[in-house]
Formats: structure tokens, C-alpha cells, sequence
């Protein structure tokens, strides 16, 4: 699936482009925060949609890159379509009329741990073992750090934002799904590189949001500098170019040194919200973050306690 990395690729240019991608995805809930001033929800998933779409088909003329002529391939990516774009970014569209950026953003790094859970459920060969049980235990301890519950005894407010809430941690969920399904129906089945398929699928996705948009599109639009500034980063950038770049980064890395970027991202959307929008900043949510961080780095090994370290090279070296 995803492109080997070229011989002359300069490590200083995939550090600029691992950077750029933790910027990009980190900025996208800011975006999605500006273009809601005047977009609905579903506009807002429409234009990036649109410009993504845009950029990536430009990207597979430019590049010369040939379609899939695969039924099959289509009907697959189709779903992840489904999972992986229009149904996140819905949902995540919507949550950010009533939760903060930096909130939504440390709610996203919980993706790893839904993919890890649902990856088990759907991929029978991938089951997890203790040390990633505990890592998935300690990032929904995270999750519920950050939520905050015992707020709802001292602020009634708290009530309205607990749908938004769910409603991030069920667009992670449903990426869970689309990058399990991805790995079992799409990877490895094929010869197409990632960025053809990152183009199939938000082509797709596209698709549907148009066929969608009649129902739900029917919002009253109000257009300003900043509002087409973030649909059109959020599109482009955030929905576009950053597939390019990830692939130059597992080509160049691998996938699990890439996938650490998910880790910058609410670092990146925490600060922009308090920067930028302004945002307040509750102590329970960094900390949360940081201990969600900490349960996806258990989980895929990353870190592994003193003894079983010191057990691990004992037995290495009496082998």
C-alpha cells in the first residue's frame, strides 16, 4: 500500500514533512472551529471534501498516476470512505460547534487505542496480549481524565457538551474501523501506492458528501476571508497534501516510527486554540492527553516496564 522510500529521499526533508503533517492535523480542528462561523457542520465537511478531492486529483495528473480499474478495489474503498472520512468528519464537524479545538484534538488522540480494540475484534491474527490490554486500560483512564465527569456536579453546562464528546470519541471509533477494514480488504492485495488510494477514497467521499448534501446543506452561508482561508487549508492541506506526506514519511521511517505523529497533533491543536481562538485550558485535559499518550505507547510496545526489560536480556543472552 504504501510507496518504499527513494534511495536519494534527504532525512532533513522528512523531518520537514513529519513536522508539516503533525502541524496540519493538529491546525484542522482550529479550521474546522473558524469555518463553522459561517458554515453548518455538513459545509464544512463538504468543502474540505471538495478541495481535498481537488488537490489530489491534480496530484494523480500531474504525477501520471493511473486509476484503479478494479471493481473490487472501489467497492472496498468505498466503505472506508464511509468510515475513515464522511462519518468523522461529520461527527467532528458537529462536536466543534460545541466543544473547544484543543478539547476536540486531545479527544482525536484516542484513535490508536480505538483502532488497537476494534483491529482485534476484526482482525483475528492481530489479538491483543496483556502489555496492550493494560496500554488500552490506561488510555480509556485518559479518556475519562480528560472528559472530566466530576465536573457535572459543579457545572450544569457540562451536560450539553457530553454528546459532542461522545460524539468525537465515535468519529475515532469509526476510524478504528475504516483503517481495520483497510488493512484486511485493501493492504497488501494490490500494486496501487497510497496515494492513489488516498485519492480513490476521497474522491469517494466526496461523492457521497454530494449525494448528501440536498438533506443537508440547506443552511443559510456566510462567506469571509477566514472562513474560505480554513475551508480551503482544511481541505487542501489537511485532507490532501498531508497523504502525500505521510507516505514519504512510512516510506522513508516505516509505519510504526510514522504513526507517532498522532501524538504531536493535540499538542499542536491545543496550542493553536489557546493562541489563536483564545481557548481556556483545564488542568484535567493535558493531563489526560498526556496519560491517553502514554497507554498508546504501551499498547504498541513502546514502552515496557524495567523487569521485563532486564528479564527479556537475561534470556537473550543465555540463548
Amino acid at each position: 500500500m504504501v510507496e518504499s522510500a527513494r534511495p536519494g529521499t534527504r532525512k532533513p526533508l522528512v523531518l520537514l514533512a513529519y513536522l508539516a503533517l503533525a502541524a496540519t492535523w493538529g491546525a484542522s480542528f482550529l479550521f474546522m472551529k473558524v469555518g463553522l462561523e459561517g458554515l453548518s457542520s455538513a459545509q464544512v465537511v463538504w468543502g474540505r471534501l471538495a478541495f481535498g478531492a481537488l488537490a489530489l486529483v491534480a496530484l494523480m495528473i500531474f504525477s501520471r498516476r493511473r486509476w484503479p480499474r478494479e471493481r473490487r478495489i472501489w467497492g472496498h474503498m468505498l466503505v472506508v470512505s464511509i468510515f475513515f472520512c464522511v462519518v468523522p468528519y461529520l461527527l467532528f464537524a458537529w462536536a466543534g460547534q460545541f466543544l473547544p479545538s484543543g478539547l476536540s484534538s486531545i479527544l482525536n488522540a484516542t484513535t490508536p487505542v480505538m483502532t488497537l480494540v476494534i483491529s482485534a475484534v476484526m482482525l483475528p491474527q492481530e489479538r491483543l496480549n496483556r502489555l496492550q490490554i493494560s496500554g488500552v486500560l490506561l488510555g480509556v483512564l485518559g479518556v475519562l481524565l480528560v472528559v472530566g465527569p466530576w465536573q457535572l456536579i459543579g457545572d450544569p453546562a457540562f451536560l450539553s457538551s457530553i454528546p459532542a464528546q461522545l460524539a468525537c470519541l465515535a468519529a475515532t471509533a469509526c476510524y478504528g474501523v475504516g483503517l481495520s477494514y483497510l488493512r484486511r480488504f485493501v493492504s497488501g492485495t494490490h500494486n496501487y501506492d497510497a496515494t492513489t488510494i488516498a485519492a480513490v477514497q476521497i474522491v469517494l467521499a466526496f461523492a457521497l458528501a454530494c449525494v448528501l448534501a440536498p438533506f443537508s446543506m440547506l443552511n443559510p452561508v456566510q462567506l469571509n476571508w477566514p472562513v474560505i482561508l480554513s475551508i480551503l487549508l482544511l481541505g487542501v492541506l489537511g485532507t490532501g497534501f498531508a497523504y502525500v506526506w505521510s507516505t514519504m514519511i512510512v516510506g522513508a521511517w516505516g509505519a510504526t516510527a510514522a504513526s507517532t505523529v498522532t501524538y504531536l497533533a493535540p499538542v499542536v491543536g491545543v496550542i493553536l486554540g489557546v493562541l489563536v481562538l483564545h481557548e481556556s485550558l483545564h488542568w484535567n485535559e493535558p493531563v489526560g492527553g498526556a496519560i491517553v499518550v502514554l497507554g498508546i505507547l504501551l499498547s504498541q510496545g513502546r514502552l515496557r516496564w524495567p523487569l521485563r526489560e532486564r528479564g527479556s536480556a537475561s534470556e537473550k543472552l543465555t540463548v
